[in-house]
């Protein structure tokens, strides 16, 4: 007789000393926050620029992370007008895009979920760039200590908008205490932020995309 099969024979019998030991071990995982997947843990901290875990786990997928409703409704002033330097070096802020939509990426190198996502934006780059729409990515990590590496990123990936890094004045309040990559915000064109999305999840292209559609709106 074919199909599957309940075999119980192995089972083992859980005593009370092997359940506060399990307990025990569980409790000890929790603390040291081991996340995998497709949404990863970054530390913020009073630095510049964000600090983040170098060597996230990754282990089994994550279920699909759903878009997120952030706590802020516009975008904070001092966030539009905090310098950034892009990956070749240039000076520029958020405000310089004022009128425009503008899709925000906040990504690492070492981000598993990141590298799947990235994809998706140069796709929605080259679809609504000429529409006015301005995606922005900003790397978590240590400008210095990541300088190569992120240009590297840029040319395996083909990334053909603009990637720069951010400092904790701009990551941290954009976060809303989300400690996880990837994020994504969409700022409409009167600077409200329209939606955040936290983590990755093979279905939020679409979503994205009709929400950059409504914004062109």
């Amino acid at each position: 007789m074919s199909g599957e099969t309940n075999n119980r024979s192995d089972e083992k019998v859980w005593t009370r000393r092997r359940i506060m030991s399990v307990a025990a071990r569980l409790v000890m995982i929790s603390a040291l926050g081991i996340i995998s997947g497709d949404l990863l843990p970054v530390a913020t901290a009073a630095t510049t620029p964000i600090s983040v875990d170098a060597n996230p786990s990754a282990s089994a997928p994550a279920p699909a992370v759903a878009a997120a409703p952030t706590e802020l409704t516009d975008l904070p002033p001092e966030i539009t007008v905090a310098p950034l330097k892009d990956a070749k070096g240039a000076s520029f802020k958020l405000a310089d895009f004022f009128g425009k939509v503008i899709v925000i990426n906040l990504w690492a190198t070492w981000c598993g979920p990141c590298r799947r996502e990235i994809p998706e934006l140069v796709k929605l780059n080259k679809e609504f760039h000429s529409r006015g729409v301005e995606i922005i990515g900003l790397s978590t990590e240590d400008p210095d200590g990541s300088a190569e590496k992120v240009r590297k990123f840029i040319q395996d990936f083909q990334i053909d908008y603009r990637i720069g890094w951010a400092p904790v004045e701009v990551g941290a309040p954009l976060m809303q205490g989300h400690q996880s990559i990837p994020q994504i915000f969409v700022i409409s064109r009167d600077i409200r932020i329209l939606k955040h999305f936290v983590g990755f999840s093979p279905s939020y292209a679409s979503q994205l995309r009709q929400v950059i559609e409504e914004a062109l709106k």
